[in-house]
């Protein structure tokens, strides 16, 4: 499953970078993925849900 390298910040609007490191066989619904925030430094973390869409807006 393809997940967003990037994904905008809810608290300040700046783009959010994944730390999780890819799984050797992918990402797969139920998987936690983790994101630092550029602008505000928070931490985000998403659960991968079983429909997810490779799509840069769509959500985790």
């Amino acid at each position: 499953m393809d997940i967003p390298k990037t994904i905008t910040c809810v608290d300040c609007g700046q783009k959010a970078h994944i730390m999780t490191p890819e799984p050797e066989f992918g990402f797969s619904g139920g998987d936690w993925v983790a994101y630092r925030c550029s602008g505000c430094g928070d931490r985000w973390d998403l659960e991968v849900s079983h429909d997810n869409h490779n799509s840069e807006n769509s959500s985790l």
